[in-house]
C-alpha cells in the first residue's frame, strides 16, 4: 500500500458563500467514507496565508511571499492499494469540495 497526499490550492474553493454548509456536509461524507474504507490517515484545511519560513540557519521570516502563485489550502493523506484508487478518492474530494485536487505519492518510511 502507498500513501498519497491529495491537496488543493488556497483560494481554489470559489463557490458562493451560501453553499459552504452543503460543501462541508458533502466533504465530511467523503471523509467518513474514507475512514469506513480504512484508507484515511489524516487531513486538514490550512489557515489562509499564515505561514512562517524557517531557514537552514534558523532564521524565521513571514511567508509565503505574495508573489507565490500556489499556496496549500488543505490536504488529505490516504493509504490505498493503487494510484488509480488514490485518483478515485481525489475525484470524490474534488466533487465535494468543488475544486480540483492534486495527487502525489508520499515517499513514506514505515520505520518513521
Amino acid at each position: 500500500m502507498a500513501r498519497y497526499l491529495i491537496s488543493f490550492d488556497d483560494g481554489a474553493m470559489t463557490f458562493p458563500e451560501e453553499d459552504l454548509a452543503e460543501v462541508g456536509r458533502e466533504t465530511r461524507a467523503v471523509v467518513e467514507a474514507a475512514k469506513a474504507a480504512g484508507v484515511w490517515i489524516f487531513g486538514a484545511g490550512m489557515e489562509r496565508q499564515r505561514a512562517q519560513i524557517v531557514g537552514t540557519d534558523g532564521t524565521v521570516t513571514d511567508g509565503p511571499f505574495p508573489e507565490t502563485k500556489a499556496v496549500l489550502g488543505g490536504f488529505s493523506i490516504l493509504e490505498v492499494d493503487s494510484h488509480e484508487e488514490a485518483l478515485a478518492w481525489a475525484a470524490k474530494l474534488a466533487a465535494s469540495c468543488r475544486c480540483a485536487q492534486e495527487v502525489r505519492v508520499l515517499l513514506y518510511d514505515p520505520d518513521s
